[in-house]
């Protein structure tokens, strides 16, 4: 199942959550796990706090000192920043199913991490249902 994100800026997390939620009940799973995949190489997936907003600020400035845009990269295409900041963050992130529902904890949220964008996106969402 794939969602399509499209992102404003050149960085940026996007909470994806509800549309993650929304392919699990498609999926009809009563319990299981949600692999949630980014097949880009300048973006990435993860799972991180939604009630304080100043959380993705932080990340996204962590990243920044780690891997700053005019830091001197090799590659040529100038956005060497956003594969390592890609690289860091990860291409996916596994979540339990529990009940037809992502199993999050209260604060947790799905965030598609943008690093090369505005873009359109692809995202995507395989169930894996529990044989019971």
């Amino acid at each position: 199942m794939r969602i399509e994100v499209r992102t404003s800026r050149r960085e940026e997390f996007v909470d994806i959550t509800r549309a993650v939620a929304e392919k699990v009940a498609e999926s009809g799973a009563a319990s299981g796990v949600a692999v949630v995949s980014c097949p880009h190489t300048t973006a990435g997936i993860t799972v991180n706090e939604n009630a304080d907003p100043d959380v993705v600020r932080d990340l996204l400035a962590a990243l920044e000192r780690l891997a700053p845009r005019s830091a001197g990269w090799h590659h040529a295409e100038g956005n060497a920043d956003a594969h390592v900041k890609a690289t860091l963050v990860g291409s996916s992130a596994t979540i339990p199913v529990a009940s037809g529902r992502l199993a999050l904890g209260t604060w947790q949220a799905v965030y598609l991490g943008e690093f090369d964008g505005p873009r359109t996106r692809s995202v995507l969402v395989t169930v894996v249902a529990d044989r019971a």
